[in-house]
């Protein structure tokens, strides 16, 4: 993973593990570099964005993170693109940097892990993966 460009005053994150009908959300810091799962968003379309801005609201991160899917060769697809949509959401909605983030095998690393909320297990392995992308 190529290191982002993240100010140092950029010290806690929210994650998302974005899905159609479930968003898995994690919350972590630099300091520490680890993140901890944070339940999962049942919620579908417009739906999902109040139970977001609540925990935004609760946990009052300095910037978002957002997993983006990928073909295991790279490529994008229908998901891929319906992530960085809702990336592009989120900064509009709440006006906080948000970054994107190769998520190719989270969930599937979350079920390995045995995982009871994968969703909210991926959304967390996304963020420890950006948080180890920081200098």
């Amino acid at each position: 993973m190529k290191t982002m460009d993240v100010p140092a005053s950029q010290q806690t994150f929210l994650a998302f593990d974005y899905g159609l009908k479930r968003t898995g959300v994690a919350s972590g810091n630099r300091l520490t570099g680890t993140a901890t799962p944070r339940g999962t968003i049942a919620a579908e379309g417009e739906a999902r964005f109040p139970k977001i801005a609540e925990r935004i609201k609760e946990w009052a991160p300095d910037a978002l993170v957002v997993g983006v899917p990928y073909h295991p060769d790279g490529a994008p697809h229908e998901n891929t693109l319906r992530a960085q949509k809702f990336a592009r959401q989120l900064r509009g909605r709440h006006g906080l940097p948000v970054y994107e983030v190769d998520e190719r095998y989270s969930t599937t690393e979350a079920h390995s892990l045995g995982a009871q909320d994968a969703d909210a297990a991926a959304a967390a392995i996304i963020l420890e993966q950006f948080l180890r992308s920081l200098d």
